[in-house]
């Protein structure tokens, strides 16, 4: 019987770009004659057959993924019954989300080939601990409390790993991929090809990309604008829509005319990395060694000035610093 494996990764399209596409490849590459299918959410399932357009991609839409935890776990078991149609010899759970992990365990105690990442209890006992109100939050939304895996390595991620040993050049894709799920020999190949976006491409002089706009107050950079326009003001373009309502295909086609992201500790930073533009991360209180960008500003609570930021910036594009 020829080999069909599916790996499950339904995060956010920055996720499947940091993490879903070196998987993938890893496995088409391990197992060269296998039938290789892909499970993601929303935008993951657009990078992905952009990345790998032969594909077979089975992706569920944001609006089929409810909020309500009662609906959500009925459409969970109505894709596990899509999932078991279709007869994998091996079904790999990369996630660590709290359904796509209720998906595994169900299919696990049906009797289906699963690895990785799972609940740590049945889902006839969730349900019953649900019907009888004494589900607790807690379990649903802390991960330690939720996840068991099959991969020795899982328990690391839990600790400050970057803090121990030498971190991996790929940062936490890598980290994870190599050292929590066993991927020991894995390429991180990220690479997305996209043509440059030709209206940012024929601009003169250099394209420098902004994505430092948080979900929060707290976490964005908050001069963005005057950053804007002193960067304008030294005679560089300036894309600041990385994190705008552009398509996939878009945003990686704009993002590789660019010469640099100055990113927040974001998503914004893998869809870079899949273009080969390199990145200036601003640090704030994040470790960089959890990304390992090529660039980065010094670990503070209060953010750079933006004249210093211009600085390195100049000094990047102009090949005064080192990454």
């Amino acid at each position: 019987m020829a080999e069909k494996i599916l790996v499950i990764r339904m995060m956010e399209s920055y996720d499947v770009a940091a993490i879903g596409i070196p998987a993938v490849r890893h496995m088409k590459r391990c197992f060269p004659d296998a039938e290789i299918h892909f499970l993601t959410f929303a935008e993951g399932s657009e990078i992905m057959q952009l990345a790998e357009p032969e594909l077979t991609v089975l992706g569920l839409d944001k609006a089929d993924w409810p909020e309500n935890f009662v609906a959500a776990m009925e459409v969970f078991l109505e894709l596990a019954e899509i999932v078991s149609s279709h007869n994998y010899t091996e079904i790999i759970n990369l996630d660590t989300w709290f359904m796509p992990c209720f998906l595994a365990r169900f299919l696990k105690d049906a009797g289906a080939p699963v690895i990785g990442n799972t609940l740590n209890r049945s889902v006839q006992d969730i349900i019953d601990d649900f019907k009888q109100q004494s589900l607790s939050s807690d379990y649903v939304n802390i991960t330690e409390k939720y996840i068991q895996s099959s991969w020795s390595g899982m328990h690391s991620w839990f600790e400050n790993w970057w803090l121990h040993g030498e971190p991996p050049e790929g940062g936490y894709p890598e980290y994870y991929l190599r050292r929590c799920c066993g991927f020991a020999d894995i390429e991180m190949d990220r690479q997305i090809d996209v043509t440059a976006d030709p209206q940012i491409a024929s601009k003169p002089g250099k394209t420098i990309a902004l994505a430092v706009d948080g979900v929060s107050s707290t976490d964005c950079y908050p001069a963005s604008t005057e950053l804007a326009s002193k960067l304008e003001e030294k005679g560089f373009n300036v894309y600041k829509e990385v994190d705008g309502s552009d398509s996939v295909k878009q945003k990686l086609s704009k993002l590789k005319a660019c010469d640099l992201l100055v990113s927040i500790p974001s998503g914004a930073q893998w869809f870079a990395a899949a273009v080969d533009v390199p990145v200036l991360l601003i640090s704030g209180h994040i470790d960089p060694q959890t990304i390992m960008p090529d660039y980065a500003t010094d670990v503070s609570d209060q953010p750079i000035s933006v004249d210093n930021l211009v600085e390195g910036i100049t000094d990047i594009v102009e090949g005064k610093t080192d990454a």
